[in-house]
Protein backbone atom coordinates (compact mmCIF):
# COMPACT_ATOMS: atom_id res chain seq x y z
CA UNK A 1 0.00 0.00 0.00
CA UNK A 2 1.40 3.37 -1.01
CA UNK A 3 0.03 6.74 -0.01
CA UNK A 4 1.02 9.87 -1.89
CA UNK A 5 0.26 13.17 -0.18
CA UNK A 6 0.35 16.52 -1.92
CA UNK A 7 -0.96 20.06 -1.68
CA UNK A 8 1.25 21.54 0.97
CA UNK A 9 2.93 24.90 0.63
CA UNK A 10 3.55 28.32 2.08
CA UNK A 11 0.52 30.42 2.97
CA UNK A 12 -0.15 33.50 5.03
CA UNK A 13 -2.11 33.32 8.25
CA UNK A 14 -5.81 33.26 7.49
CA UNK A 15 -5.24 31.52 4.20
CA UNK A 16 -6.37 28.13 2.94
CA UNK A 17 -4.89 24.94 1.55
CA UNK A 18 -6.29 21.62 0.44
CA UNK A 19 -4.22 18.50 0.96
CA UNK A 20 -4.80 15.35 -1.07
CA UNK A 21 -3.67 11.80 -0.49
CA UNK A 22 -3.98 9.11 -3.14
CA UNK A 23 -3.81 5.46 -2.15
CA UNK A 24 -2.54 2.72 -4.42
CA UNK A 25 -4.47 -0.23 -3.01
CA UNK A 26 -7.83 -1.54 -4.15
CA UNK A 27 -9.04 -1.97 -0.57
CA UNK A 28 -8.96 1.77 0.14
CA UNK A 29 -12.74 2.00 0.57
CA UNK A 30 -12.77 -0.59 3.37
CA UNK A 31 -10.68 1.37 5.84
CA UNK A 32 -10.80 4.61 7.73
CA UNK A 33 -8.22 7.24 6.91
CA UNK A 34 -6.51 9.86 8.98
CA UNK A 35 -4.38 12.95 8.82
CA UNK A 36 -1.63 13.62 11.33
CA UNK A 37 0.97 16.35 11.61
CA UNK A 38 4.38 16.81 13.11
CA UNK A 39 5.96 20.15 13.90
CA UNK A 40 9.72 20.49 14.45
CA UNK A 41 10.74 19.14 17.83
CA UNK A 42 7.28 17.82 18.58
CA UNK A 43 5.58 14.44 18.49
CA UNK A 44 3.33 13.46 15.64
CA UNK A 45 -0.24 14.37 16.53
CA UNK A 46 -3.68 13.42 15.34
CA UNK A 47 -5.54 15.93 13.17
CA UNK A 48 -8.59 14.24 11.66
CA UNK A 49 -10.10 10.86 10.84
CA UNK A 50 -12.85 9.66 8.53
CA UNK A 51 -14.65 6.32 8.39
CA UNK A 52 -14.56 4.00 5.41
CA UNK A 53 -17.79 5.42 3.98
CA UNK A 54 -17.13 9.04 4.85
CA UNK A 55 -20.26 9.14 7.00
CA UNK A 56 -18.40 10.00 10.19
CA UNK A 57 -15.48 12.27 10.90
CA UNK A 58 -13.55 13.33 13.98
CA UNK A 59 -11.19 16.23 14.59
CA UNK A 60 -8.61 17.38 17.06
CA UNK A 61 -9.89 20.30 19.10
CA UNK A 62 -7.16 22.52 17.70
CA UNK A 63 -8.51 22.25 14.14
CA UNK A 64 -12.23 21.75 14.72
CA UNK A 65 -14.26 24.22 12.71
CA UNK A 66 -11.32 25.08 10.44
CA UNK A 67 -10.33 21.77 8.86
CA UNK A 68 -12.55 19.35 6.95
CA UNK A 69 -11.62 15.78 6.08
CA UNK A 70 -13.38 14.08 3.19
CA UNK A 71 -12.83 11.19 0.82
CA UNK A 72 -13.68 10.02 -2.67
CA UNK A 73 -13.56 6.23 -2.74
CA UNK A 74 -13.93 6.15 -6.51
CA UNK A 75 -10.65 8.04 -6.74
CA UNK A 76 -8.91 6.34 -3.80
CA UNK A 77 -8.33 9.80 -2.40
CA UNK A 78 -8.70 11.49 0.97
CA UNK A 79 -8.63 15.25 1.37
CA UNK A 80 -7.97 17.75 4.12
CA UNK A 81 -9.41 21.18 3.47
CA UNK A 82 -7.79 23.74 5.76
CA UNK A 83 -9.08 27.28 6.20
CA UNK A 84 -8.24 30.11 8.60
CA UNK A 85 -4.74 28.74 8.90
CA UNK A 86 -2.59 29.83 11.83
CA UNK A 87 1.19 29.85 12.28
CA UNK A 88 0.79 27.04 14.81
CA UNK A 89 -0.58 24.83 12.02
CA UNK A 90 2.91 24.77 10.50
CA UNK A 91 4.02 21.15 10.29
CA UNK A 92 4.60 18.21 8.00
CA UNK A 93 1.21 16.65 7.34
CA UNK A 94 0.88 12.90 6.91
CA UNK A 95 -2.01 10.85 5.62
CA UNK A 96 -2.45 7.34 6.93
CA UNK A 97 -4.64 4.28 6.44
CA UNK A 98 -5.93 2.56 9.52
CA UNK A 99 -6.43 -1.12 10.22
CA UNK A 100 -10.18 -0.72 10.69
CA UNK A 101 -13.26 0.85 9.19
CA UNK A 102 -14.04 3.11 12.15
CA UNK A 103 -12.69 6.30 13.63
CA UNK A 104 -9.40 5.99 15.47
CA UNK A 105 -7.07 8.64 16.88
CA UNK A 106 -4.18 6.39 17.83
CA UNK A 107 -1.02 6.35 15.74
CA UNK A 108 -0.51 2.62 16.21
CA UNK A 109 -3.90 1.90 14.65
CA UNK A 110 -2.58 3.18 11.35
CA UNK A 111 -0.60 0.67 9.35
CA UNK A 112 0.34 2.68 6.30
CA UNK A 113 1.71 6.21 6.04
CA UNK A 114 2.34 8.67 3.26
CA UNK A 115 5.59 10.56 2.88
CA UNK A 116 4.29 13.83 4.29
CA UNK A 117 3.73 17.26 2.81
CA UNK A 118 5.02 20.48 4.35
CA UNK A 119 2.56 23.18 5.37
CA UNK A 120 4.05 26.50 6.42
CA UNK A 121 1.88 29.32 7.68
CA UNK A 122 3.52 32.72 7.96
CA UNK A 123 2.33 35.37 10.38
Amino acid sequence: VQLQASGGGLVQAGGSLRLSCVASDRTFSRYSMGWFRQAPGKDREFVASITWSGASTYYADSVKGRFTISRDNAKNTVYLQMISLKPEDTAVYYCARSNSAGITLRLYDYAYWGQGTQVTVSS
